[in-house]
């Protein structure tokens, strides 16, 4: 073999070599490609799918045993306030309206401002102020002698308080509260224990502290509501068997107060 035909041949070799390493390179880069493709594309679909999540809503919360004719009651605000106690003066001494809109209907009172000017001034200036929007009325008592239903707290839990407080009114002296009589809620201070919750009582109620509790109004419509509520129980792990949170869930959603014409 002449020294060109062994170039020749030693070139050819080379070139083959150089072609395959070629090839080679080429299909590394395409693997290389086809993975941060299919990377970015797994980036994508996570980020995708994370919004998505993100931009689902809340899973609504399971359907409550509601009373006949009752909707299901919205989810609480969860909220107190810190608003200052209105002039008792408000009430100007006049009889007032209120409408308490529930999911289970109206519920419509009249509120005294003679008897009880600061407890109806406190209302109207709650009602005005949407402090009851979706607060659901949180206790129940069914017992002898022990038939109300307590709302007013928008957290629903019991302890919501509007940022102030006030002290007894029109009280009855023996500790009885008649059928359809509405009264104010309040802590053990009765000097400044009264805020804005209240009780509707639906039956004969004895409440035997010796400072008693706020009568301002009385209930002209919606009585039914509350003794259907009252009929359906109290739920387990309250206060006591008669005592606790109702099994018919009601809520109020707005009210509405206005002063009563002569």
């Amino acid at each position: 073999m002449t020294k060109k035909q062994e170039r020749d041949r030693a070139r050819r070799r080379w070139e083959k070599q150089q072609a395959a390493a070629a090839a080679n390179a080429d299909r590394r880069g395409r693997t290389t490609r086809i993975v941060a493709i299919a990377a970015t594309v797994a980036i994508v679909v996570a980020l995708v799918g994370g919004l998505a999540l993100s931009l689902r809503p809340d899973k609504p919360a399971k359907p409550q045993q509601t009373a006949a004719g009752c909707a299901q009651p919205p989810q609480p605000l969860g909220t107190s306030a810190k608003l200052e106690l209105p002039d008792k003066a408000l009430a100007k001494g006049e009889t007032w309206t209120a409408t308490l809109t529930t999911n289970c209907g109206d519920i419509v009172l009249d509120l005294d401002g003679a008897k009880a000017p600061q407890a109806v001034s406190s209302f109207i200036q709650l009602a005005r102020a949407d402090y009851w929007i979706n607060s659901p009325c949180h206790r129940l008592g069914v017992g002898e002698g022990f038939k109300l239903l307590q709302c007013g707290d928008p957290t629903g839990a019991g302890d919501g308080s509007p940022g102030y407080g006030f002290g007894v009114e029109n009280a009855p002296k023996d500790g009885s509260y008649k059928r359809g009589q509405v009264a104010m809620a309040r802590t053990s201070d009765p000097k400044a224990g009264n805020g804005g919750q209240f009780f509707i009582i639906n039956g004969d109620t004895s409440l035997p502290d010796p400072d008693g509790y706020t009568v301002f109004g009385t209930v002209t419509k919606g009585l039914d509501i509350v003794d259907k509520i009252a009929a359906a129980g109290v739920q387990p792990g309250g206060e006591s068997e008669t005592i606790g949170a109702p099994v018919a869930p009601i809520s109020i959603l707005r009210v509405a107060v206005t002063e009563k014409k002569a």
